[in-house]
């Protein structure tokens, strides 16, 4: 089995990647609390490269990293590569959130992910993205998920992702549709037989 490196320290995280590549040859790890990446990137695709290709350098094994992030229409595209950065704790970055929209009634907004792996040299080998598009609630709704998944409401389903279960929020995700774009395209490459 081939061990994976995740390029994140986020626990939240790593059970959702868990759950999408069940099945897969790999062995899942969390990068080491010690190995800090600096999200320099100016998008979710340049961050996603940034840790996957420093993690892999860094410990000499295949990584796989995500960024992804809120991109609200109302707020240019705010908090994009900084949903992570737009408060201390969940409860408060969805508290600012809904304070910048509390003036407007446009809510459309949509979530993205992109996700590259490295291989152990640094060498991007796969990158993808992909996005949700919903809206945001007047409040927060739901148990279920993490960061902004208590506002972030999808219209066709009258749900936030926050009350949907788990398997519905997987299939509709922009994690899961950008975690079904990377394995479709890991197998269309000359080189699967590496990752």
């Amino acid at each position: 089995m081939k061990k994976l490196i995740v390029a994140t320290s986020n626990p939240g995280k790593l059970r959702e990647l868990q759950k999408y590549l069940a099945g897969e040859e790999w062995e899942l790890a969390l990068k080491p609390d010690e190995l800090e990446i600096e999200e320099t990137g100016t998008t979710f695709a340049e961050n996603a490269a940034l840790k996957a290709s420093q993690v892999a350098q860094a410990l000499g094994e295949w990584a796989i990293a995500d960024d992804s992030g809120l991109a609200v229409d109302a707020l240019d595209g705010a908090p994009g590569v900084y949903s992570a950065r737009y408060g201390k704790t969940d409860p408060e970055r969805i508290e600012r959130l809904l304070k910048a929209l509390e003036n407007t009634s446009q809510r459309e907004a949509q979530f993205i992910c992109a996700i590259a792996l490295a291989r152990p040299d640094g060498a991007i080998a796969l990158a993808v993205e992909a996005s949700c598009a919903g809206e945001i609630a007047l409040a927060p709704r739901g148990n279920n998920g993490f960061g902004y998944d208590p506002i972030f409401y999808v219209p066709s389903l009258g749900l936030t992702f926050a009350e949907m279960s788990p398997e519905t929020k997987h299939s509709i995700s922009h994690r899961g549709k950008a975690i079904g774009l990377f394995l479709a395209n890991r197998q269309e490459t000359p080189r699967s037989s590496e990752i």
